[in-house]
Order: structure tokens, then C-alpha cells, then sequence
């Protein structure tokens, strides 16, 4: 019996003990329970760690060592440097890092016959050439296989013609010459600026003007800043520099012989004259010193003074010369190779702890012109301290809970291809799987502040990050606080600007075409006061290592800065317990942009009265959308945390949100603009426009030949973009 009573004793001794612990371990559960999604965030000490890593230093020296020689796509120095950093990736401690190949239509000069612009007189003799390259800047006179300036793809041939000068060649350009100058540019050779939209959408536009040819100059007005010396002793555009780059008009097709498909060798090619986005007319660009030699005898009428640039030249339109010269024609000598050529990507890979099937996407391309001191190189340095940092930590035991994926791509300058073809190789995994994109291009364009790009649910993650980050201009200031005071909204919002997305580098085809959130971070110019398009010396021979050294960010803080914002949401996204995505801000968001092509719309009050255009169905799709956001994040504030499959839930709805707003049907004509909310204005790839179906349909509407046509379309429009929200509403609601 005293036996049966110690074994009792000791028995109630255990459960007392073990009820004790049980207790204990409940309550601290509950009070560290979240209230809120910000308590599913990273430790502050693993994200400190990752950020305090980062070294201006290192970056400064990744950047020399990538700009040391020419690496353009498709060729061996490129190879060279996609397996240099490969070889470094797998050295600082990824878990596996690849070369993924494609054969891709790529464009080069005709190393045996240059290209050129002539002026020629009667008897068809050259008595004004441009140049063939520009002069290489200093200390690099010996470095071969600098490639001279040229457009990739544009057609071959030697038209010749009447000159006409068509202002930057935008669609209200030609607008100007056509219905208020009475200028027919059919049949003439036009010469336009660089600047204000991409220069795809310049020549798509001469072709549809029955041009025979369009050339390309950087103007001062738009490539040298004031009281700015040229390179090399400042950072503006020499009179001999001239700006490179592709002529295609893709529309988010990829590799124009295999459109929608990677361009693998199983891959159906179609042949070069059947190819995607392919111009049907020779371009070239020229610098400012050329540029005056042919527009400094131009006859015709003065245009605008909008259009006059800062030449030293009487602007005038043309066509042709003035009556001194009016026998002198302009000839094109365009001579150009397209040929089908590898590539290849860069893979590298850190294996999630917990969600290995959940990816989050770092990704910048390696490709440039020429040296691509900013584009794309300062981004491509970044990219490397981050992947460097990241394998510091995973050193000392960290593993982040999602799967990171970092990458080098290929052939961006080409109209952003290697991108592309891994997107549409891999498009049904990353569909399932694709948690964000956070694009790595160039990490400075100007030196006066920060600016991102973003899909509105990473705003708040965005300000969240920066608070954090020590400011490289202000000592003692967070990045947030000097962004804020630099760049503060225009409307009533108190908080930093945020642009949307555009298009014109490789964040494309995840967010447009798949629907994954994708943002952007570089430092900037001030789009106030300075007026120059890009940067000056933009995909010239200048974009040296000592352009940033001396001039864009000396100390490299500014580029520490960058990889500290890029890295911070690349670790938060994939580490937080509870995605840091946020609807709130996509309703927000939503509200804006329904106002704004509302008041777009109410442009034309009278033809939306007398054809029945109304917007209701939008604005009532926007109300659902704002209210399933808010009821989704009030459910989340009661979340628990420990149950991994309501966690789980939560984190596939806040990561399928983006994809609710892609239509599987495309743009009209853009099939592979998918995305209703954010796409590219057909007039100008670079600008992001908010409902772009609605945008596109009312573009130019009061001109329409068919205007009953034009208005149904904006309805139709109208109608998708109201269906696609209330079903991106229906994805946050419980589930049955």
C-alpha cells in the first residue's frame, strides 16, 4: 500500500510539473502571440546582420573589376564574366549556381562594311559623312572590340530622301507635322531626338508615317546637364557620343523568333523576315556634332519651341534643305547582322528552411554595350555584395524560410531576352510558386535621391526597409526621412513617392506577363530641376568605372544604400513568417487610378453621354476590392501564428494577389501584356500606365474614323477592367 501511494505521489508530482511547463509555455505563447502582421517579421538581428555586411568598399570593387572590358551580349568576354561570377557565387556559398543557355536572335554591325549617314549632292556623291565611332575615352585607347554606335536590328539598307525633323518622333509629333504643319513624312528620312519615350516606339512610329529610313541624335537640351563639363572631366555627354541601343518592338514577346517559348533547340523558330517586333527600316544614331552637320541647312518651317533643342542650329522641319542646298539628299548606309546566337543566364540558389517551394527573385542583367560603368554594371555590383552578404550569414548557420534565387541576365540591351526566355521556360513553376521579383538593373542614374517602383503591396514593406537604412547623404538620418524630405507625393499622401512599373528592363515578363509583385530601387536625379533624359552619357563608350568614382557616388554610399534596399526586401519577403504584401495599399492604389482615367475619360463628356459610357461598374468593383482588402487584413491580426497551414493560407492569397490581375487573353494586340492594372503605354514602353486597356482605347479617341467603334471599345475595356477587380476581390475573401 505505501508502495502504491509513493508511485501515486510521484505520479501527481510529474503531472503537476509537466501542467506547470504546459502553463508556462501557453502563456508566454499567448502574449507573444501577433496582434498584427508586423510580428510575423524577420528577427531585427539576423536583418541587421545581413545589412551591416555590405561594404561600400566591396562594391566599389566589384564594379572596377565587371567594367574592366567590353562584355555585350553574345559574346566570349560576356561568357567570361557569367562563369567569373558563377565561380564567385558558388565561392561565397550558394547552394548551387548554374549557366542556363538560349539561343537567341541577336544584332551586330558589319565589322567590314560601317554604318554612316551621307549628305549627297546631285550626282550622288558623299560630301558629309558621320562618324563611325566615337573616341574612346582615355586609358582605354587599347582595349578592342568596342563595338561602334549602332541600333540593334534595325533593317539594312541605303535609302535616300528629303530630311524631316520630328521633334523627339512621339505620336503627338507626328500629330504636329501631319494635322497642323501639313508634313507628309512618307517616303522622307527623318531625323529625331533621343528622350521622353523609348526609342522603339520612335521608329514604330516613322514606319506607320511611311518613312524610309529614321536617324537618332542626342540632343544637349536632353544629354548634357547645365554648367556640366563633358567626360572625362564631368559627367556630360561628349559632341562624339552617341547612344546605342535596340530598335524592337516586342511587346513582352522575348526572342522575336520564338515568341511566347524559350529558345531552346527543341524550340519551333520562325525565320528572321517572320520575326516579332523586327523594324522594316534602317535606324542608326549619331551624336550632337554629327547631328549639326545635317540640321543646320534645313529648309522648311520653324517649329514649336518645344521642339528646339540646344544645337547651335536654326531648327526647322524640312523636308529637305534650304533652296542653297535643295538637291542635296540624305543617305543611310546601314549595314547590319542578325544572327542567331547563345547566351546565357546565371542561376544561383539558397534553399529555403521551411517554404523551399516558395521563390523569392533577385535579378539584374550582366549585358551591356560597351564597359556599362552604370547600366548595367553599378546594379550588377550590387547583385554581388548581396549574394556575398547572403553567404556570409548562411557561414554562421542562416537559412532563410523561402527559397532565393539570384540572377545574372543575359542579352537585356537586346530587348530583354535572357530574362524573358527563363521566365518562359520556367513560367508554370513560377506561376505556382513566384512569391516576388525585385529587379537589380542599374543602381544609380543621379545623385540626389532614392526612387522606387513598385507594385502598390510592397509600398509599405518599401518604407518599412528604409527606416532602417542609414541615409548616404544625411549623417544621422534614415534613408526614409532624406527620401521624404527630397521626394514627398503631390497629392494629399504624407509619405516618400512611389512610381509604378513601366517596362524597359527585366522585372517585365514576371510582373506583365505572370503576375508576380515586382519592385525597383536606384538612386536618382531631381526631376524637378534637372530636365536631361536618363542619365547624359547613357550606352556610350563613357559608362566607364571612373564615371561613378569620380562623379556619381565617389564614397559608393549611395550604391550601399541601394543594396541595402534592394537586399532588405529580398530578406524580408523571404523570411518573414507572414508575407509583407499589403492590400490595404493596392485599394488605395486602385481608387487613384479608377479617378484618374475617369477624369481622363470626362474629357469627352459628350461622347460619353451620347454613346453610354459609364464607369460605375469600375468604381463598384473598386468598393468591393477595398472592402474584401480590409476584411482580409483584420482577419490577419487574429491569425495564429503557430498553425503553419492558416499561416500558409494567408501567405498564398497575399502572394496570388497579384496574379488575380492578369487576364490570360493579353492587351488588345499585346498578347504578352497580360497584367489589366500595370502595363506599358503603347506610345512609350518606359511609362507605366494604370488600367492600360481603357488608356489605350481612349488615346487619340476625338481623331477616331469610326467613333461609335472607338467608344464601344472603351467600354468593352471598361467591362474587363471591373470584372478582373471584383475577382481579385473574390481571392481575399475566406475560404469556404
Amino acid at each position: 500500500m505505501g508502495f502504491l501511494n509513493t508511485k501515486f505521489f510521484r505520479w501527481i508530482c510529474c503531472f503537476g510539473v509537466f501542467a506547470t511547463f504546459f502553463l508556462l509555455g501557453f502563456i508566454i505563447g499567448w502574449f507573444t502571440r501577433p496582434t498584427d502582421t508586423n510580428l510575423g517579421e524577420t528577427p531585427p538581428s539576423k536583418l541587421r546582420a545581413f545589412l551591416d555586411e555590405m561594404q561600400a568598399r566591396n562594391i566599389r570593387e566589384h564594379l572596377r573589376k565587371f567594367t574592366r572590358l567590353p562584355h555585350l551580349a553574345g559574346t566570349q568576354q560576356n561568357l567570361h564574366l557569367a562563369q567569373q561570377i558563377r565561380d564567385e557565387w558558388l565561392q561565397f556559398g550558394l547552394d548551387s549556381v548554374e549557366l542556363v543557355p538560349y539561343d537567341v536572335l541577336l544584332s551586330y554591325p558589319n565589322k567590314t562594311s560601317p554604318s554612316y549617314i551621307s549628305i549627297i549632292d546631285q550626282a550622288g556623291n558623299e560630301i558629309v559623312n558621320t562618324s563611325l565611332s566615337e573616341p574612346v575615352p582615355e586609358g582605354y585607347e587599347d582595349i578592342s572590340d568596342i563595338v561602334p554606335p549602332y541600333n540593334a536590328f534595325s533593317a539594312e539598307g541605303q535609302p535616300e530622301g528629303d530630311l524631316v525633323y520630328v521633334n523627339y518622333g512621339r505620336t503627338e509629333d507626328f500629330f504636329m507635322l501631319e494635322r497642323e504643319m501639313g508634313i507628309n513624312c512618307s517616303g522622307k528620312i527623318l531625323i529625331a531626338r533621343y528622350g521622353k519615350i523609348f526609342r522603339g516606339n520612335k521608329v514604330k512610329n516613322a514606319i506607320l508615317a511611311g518613312a524610309k529610313g529614321i536617324i537618332l541624335f542626342s540632343d544637349p537640351a536632353d544629354y548634357c546637364a547645365t554648367g556640366v563639363k563633358v567626360y572625362p572631366d564631368g559627367w556630360n555627354l561628349p559632341g562624339g557620343g552617341a547612344q546605342r541601343g535596340n530598335v524592337l518592338n516586342l511587346n513582352g514577346a522575348g526572342d522575336p523568333l520564338t515568341p511566347g517559348y524559350p529558345a531552346k533547340d527543341y524550340t519551333y523558330r520562325y525565320s528572321i523576315q517572320e520575326g516579332t517586333g523586327l523594324p522594316k527600316i534602317p535606324v542608326h544614331p549619331i551624336g550632337y556634332h554629327d547631328a549639326v552637320s545635317l540640321l543646320r541647312n534645313m529648309g522648311g518651317q520653324i517649329p514649336p519651341n518645344n521642339w528646339k533643342g540646344a544645337l547651335n542650329v536654326t531648327y526647322k522641319t524640312g523636308p529637305g534643305f534650304t533652296p542653297e542646298f535643295n538637291k542635296h539628299k540624305v543617305r543611310m548606309n546601314i549595314h547590319i547582322n542578325h544572327q542567331v546566337t547563345r547566351i546565357y543566364n546565371v542561376i544561383g540558389k539558397i534553399r529555403g528552411a521551411v517554404e523551399p517551394d516558395r521563390y523569392v527573385i533577385m535579378g539584374g542583367h550582366r549585358d551591356s554595350w560597351v564597359f556599362g560603368g552604370i547600366d548595367p554594371t553599378s546594379g550588377a555590383a550590387v547583385v554581388h555584395e548581396n549574394v556575398r552578404s547572403a553567404g556570409k550569414l548562411m557561414a554562421h548557420g542562416w537559412r532563410p524560410r523561402r527559397t532565393i534565387i539570384f540572377a545574372s541576365w543575359d542579352a537585356e540591351e537586346f530587348g530583354l531576352l535572357g530574362s524573358t526566355e527563363w521566365a518562359e521556360e520556367n513560367s508554370r513553376t513560377l506561376q505556382e510558386r513566384g512569391v516576388a521579383y525585385i529587379n537589380a538593373d542599374s543602381a544609380i542614374e543621379g545623385m540626389y535621391t532614392l526612387r522606387v517602383d513598385c507594385t502598390p503591396s510592397l509600398h509599405t514593406l518599401v518604407y518599412d526597409v528604409t527606416k532602417k537604412i542609414a541615409s548616404p547623404d544625411e549623417e544621422g538620418v534614415s534613408l526614409y526621412d532624406s527620401w521624404h524630405k527630397k521626394d514627398n507625393w503631390t497629392d494629399d499622401r504624407d509619405a516618400p513617392r512611389i512610381s509604378k512599373l513601366g517596362s524597359g528592363s527585366d522585372f517585365e515578363a514576371y510582373f506583365i506577363r505572370l503576375g508576380i509583385a515586382s519592385g525597383r530601387a536606384r538612386y536618382t536625379k531631381d526631376g524637378k530641376t534637372e530636365k536631361y533624359s536618363n542619365y547624359p552619357v547613357y550606352h556610350s563608350v563613357y559608362e566607364t568605372f571612373e564615371l561613378v568614382d569620380h562623379f556619381y557616388d565617389p564614397s559608393f554610399r549611395k550604391l550601399l544604400a541601394v543594396a541595402r534596399v534592394r537586399g532588405a526586401l529580398v530578406f524580408q519577403l523571404a523570411e518573414s513568417l507572414l508575407l509583407p504584401l499589403d492590400c490595404n495599399e493596392y485599394a488605395k492604389a486602385l481608387d487613384k487610378y479608377a479617378r484618374s482615367i475617369f477624369q481622363l475619360a470626362q474629357k469627352h463628356q459628350e461622347s460619353l453621354d451620347q454613346y453610354g459610357v459609364f464607369f460605375d461598374a469600375l468604381f463598384s468593383a473598386v468598393v468591393d476590392f477595398t472592402a474584401a482588402a480590409k476584411a482580409f487584413h483584420q482577419r490577419l491580426k487574429h491569425i495564429d501564428m503557430t498553425n503553419s497551414m492558416e499561416v500558409r493560407m494567408a501567405n498564398d492569397q497575399l502572394m496570388y494577389l497579384e496574379r488575380a490581375f492578369v487576364d490570360p487573353l493579353g492587351l488588345p494586340g499585346r498578347p504578352f501584356y497580360r497584367h489589366i492594372i500595370f502595363a506599358p503605354s503603347s506610345h512609350n514602353k518606359y511609362a507605366g500606365e494604370s488600367f492600360p486597356g481603357i488608356y489605350d482605347a481612349m488615346f487619340d479617341i476625338q481623331n477616331a474614323q469610326d467613333p461609335a467603334k472607338a467608344w464601344e471599345e472603351v467600354r468593352r475595356q471598361i467591362s474587363i477592367a471591373a470584372f478582373t477587380v471584383y475577382a481579385a476581390a473574390a481571392t481575399l475573401s475566406p475560404a469556404a
